[in-house]
């Protein structure tokens, strides 16, 4: 993977680093269950202007692993055409299929996006980081473009496949400029605060998987987060992002935190779909694609009522 210097000149240079709150978009989807590209657009640019300074578009909330590869491409072109810049996308494009994750890939380089946030292949249990290593170099070499920025994604909750951190140091040693860092959602402060120590030296960005966790991790070098709640609650994270150093801080952190509890008592994706259906007076929201179900309404009945005694709000979402 050695471009040459005519060929480098002529590509436009990789985009500047993403740091702050990111979404993993939640994806709306029509009667058919079709992705609806209207709507998703237009979640997209909401978030932008509330406080996400980028775009985890096809993470786990986003019903990554129930679309298609055509489906992602479409989304993906959609967000550009709109007007929405490649600089503030990091879409996640890793597959069990090595095929889907090169192409997927690729495609986002092209589109200009600042980076991928990338699953290991996570159906085989038990595997080996030697069979990891081999993974990601083959998709980076076959991708083959220096503007290229991997984000690992460590989520052994659900994939049962981890990013250890043996596998970070190898994959940095012979790519330190492509592997550019990691979103850990393992729930495990501990094994965030490893990477940090262990990597953030060394450029290697980390993103603790929720913003429970925004505090610490900005206190030991973190890149920000990129949560779930960042879908509702994308303002409050941002500005305890900014403003981690100021006095108000913990209070900052208790409140969004007190947020993402009453959330997470749901199912969180069913959840997140009924908080912006109500908030933006939507119901077309709600809907999630099989195997995943909508909130009953009795859990609705218990999730808005108390966001709203919570103080909650979602300004400038409906219309």
């Amino acid at each position: 993977m050695t471009p040459t210097a005519s060929t480098l000149a002529a590509r436009p240079q990789a985009a500047a680093r993403l740091k702050g709150v990111l979404s993993p978009v939640i994806t709306p989807f029509k009667a058919d269950l079709a992705p609806d590209s209207e709507r998703f657009v237009r979640h997209c640019k909401w978030l932008l202007k509330s406080g996400c300074s980028g775009l985890a578009v096809f993470g786990t909330n986003s019903e990554a692993n129930s679309l298609s590869v055509e489906e992602k491409l479409t989304m993906l072109a959609a967000l550009i055409h709109a007007g929405v810049p490649g600089a503030a996308l990091m879409p996640g494009t890793g597959h069990c299929a090595l095929p889907a994750t090169v192409r997927l890939t690729a495609n986002a380089v092209k589109m200009g996006c600042a980076g991928v946030l990338m699953l290991p292949p996570f159906y085989y249990k038990g595997v080996s980081d030697e069979g990891l290593y081999r993974y990601f170099t083959e998709v980076i070499e076959r991708v083959g473009d220096e503007r290229l920025r991997v984000y690992l994604y460590h989520i052994p909750p659900v994939s049962q496949v981890p990013i250890t951190l043996k596998l970070i140091e190898r994959l940095l040693a012979k790519y330190p400029r492509i592997v550019a860092g990691a979103k850990d959602s393992s729930g495990d402060w501990a094994n965030t605060k490893a990477m940090l120590d262990e990597f953030g030296k060394d450029g290697f960005d980390v993103f603790p998987g929720s913003e429970q966790f925004l505090l610490e991790g900005m206190r030991h070098g973190g890149a920000g987060c990129i949560s779930a709640t960042a879908n509702v609650n994308p303002g409050a994270i941002d500005r305890l992002f900014r403003d981690w150093r100021s006095g108000e801080a913990e209070r900052m952190q208790a409140a969004i935190s007190a947020t993402r509890k009453i959330v997470q008592k749901q199912p969180m994706i069913a959840a997140l779909k009924s908080i912006v259906a109500h908030y933006g007076n939507d119901a077309e929201w709600r809907r999630v694609r099989p195997p995943l179900v909508e909130l009953t309404a009795a859990q609705e009945a218990e999730l808005i009522p108390e966001l709203k005694a919570a103080g909650f709000a979602m300004p400038g979402l409906a219309g």
